[in-house]
């Protein structure tokens, strides 16, 4: 019964095995999502996903698979779908409130509610609009689209707009963990997270209990034992590329730096415009009399760093290979040399770039940054950032 629905997910990207389908039809079987289609959505939600990262792409399938469900035509409505009427009853009282319920209750209950439409179905013969009793849109009537009624049977419609329909379809939550999109902060948290070698350090303040087991067990009396606090150990560099191109991703850079900011500790920002040279800045205001030296970056810091460059790349190839060419000023030696600089101070390195990688190769100076970060490019996409993290290990 629920093949096509497996080899959609499949289809889809959804890596699902096979014993995770028989788990699913044994929780199934076992009436762990009887005549409930949200209990059995998230029953199968449940079983069938491994990873946030699938989870857009599990609604996708299963939008696919049971599709239809809520655009039946007025003419199938009562005879297209074999669900019992006890489902249907509950999952009517599932989505209304209690004001809602108690009118459908004195209009005479859902089955009424169902011989009315029935007998509506019978006896009109065209389209109507506006009205509060035919099946039509617009209007207040309970059967139809894009009007209100607190008691109704949507048709004909492609999504709620009141919240009030007996039944509501295909609703989707987590588009923004999808590996392929753009992140948000809380998906740009999760891949971050990777990126963890946790070490205790700082004062002893958190209380340890198995070394207080240990030490009253040895002196015969309560001995409370502390330690320090477990920490992200690794330290980050990360250089933001602003201004010019980059405006239309500031919004994206800010979710990047508020995420790496909660998740480590040690972690310095600076901010560089189209390519490294001689100077960057701590502040994005990038006023020229406050640079920093690149030399003192790459002195202070040591190897033991994440390095993090987070750019379009887009730019003229000059202000890569050749003195003179940045377009802010006159740079005395070519942002190659720069970049390469910084690479070998710090070896696990990489380039976040949040244009979609499939545009990288119309842009000559994107393929001449990849070549000198040796394809440490990766797209801002969950997917992307996992693999960068992954090199900077």
């Amino acid at each position: 019964m629920f093949l096509p629905f497996f080899d959609t997910l499949r289809k889809t990207g959804v890596p699902v095995s096979l014993r995770e389908y028989l788990s699913f039809l044994e929780a199934m079987a076992a009436g762990l999502a009887t005549y409930d289609a949200e209990a059995f959505y998230f029953l199968a939600r449940s079983v069938l996903v491994k990873d946030e990262r699938h989870l857009d792409r599990f609604d996708r399938a299963f939008a696919e698979a049971f599709q239809g469900l809520d655009q039946i035509t007025p003419d199938q409505v009562l005879d297209a779908v074999d669900l019992p009427a006890d489902w249907l009853a509950r999952m009517a009282e599932k989505h209304l409130s209690a004001e809602e319920r108690a009118q459908i209750q004195a209009l005479g209950g859902f089955e009424a509610l169902m011989d009315t439409l029935r007998k509506r179905l019978e006896e009109q013969k065209g389209r109507h609009q506006g009205g509060n009793t035919w099946i039509g849109t617009a209007g207040t009537s309970p059967f139809g689209a894009y009007g209100y009624n607190p008691e109704g049977v949507r048709i004909g419609q492609d999504g709620s707009r009141h919240q009030r329909a007996v039944k509501v379809w295909d609703r989707r939550d987590f588009r923004n963990l999808d590996d392929q999109r753009e992140l948000g902060t809380r998906s740009l948290k999760l891949a971050l997270r990777a990126l963890r070698k946790w070490a205790r350090e700082g004062a002893a303040q958190e209380f340890d209990l198995d070394g207080t087991i240990t030490a009253t067990a040895r002196s015969g009396w309560l001995d409370v034992q502390t330690r320090a606090e477990r920490r992200n150990a690794v330290k980050v560099l990360i250089f933001f590329d602003i201004g010019g191109s980059m405006d239309p991703y500031v919004r994206v850079m800010e979710d990047l730096f508020s995420a790496a900011r909660s998740e480590f500790k040690h972690l310095v920002p600076f901010y560089f415009h189209n390519c490294l040279y001689e100077g960057v800045w701590r502040d994005n205001a990038r006023r020229w009399d406050q640079q920093t030296p690149t030399w003192d970056v790459l002195r202070s810091y040591g190897s033991d760093y994440r390095c993090i460059f987070v750019g379009d790349a887009a730019m003229s190839p000059y202000e890569i290979l050749h003195p003179g060419g940045a377009n802010e000023h006159w740079n005395p030696e070519p942002g190659q040399v720069w970049l390469e600089r910084a690479c070998a101070q710090w070896p696990h390195h990489l380039w976040i770039n949040p244009v979609p990688e499939a545009h990288w190769s119309y842009t000559h100076s994107t393929r001449l940054i990849a070549e000198i970060f040796k394809d440490r490019m990766v797209p801002m996409t969950l997917d992307g950032l996992t693999r960068g993290i992954r090199e900077l290990r």
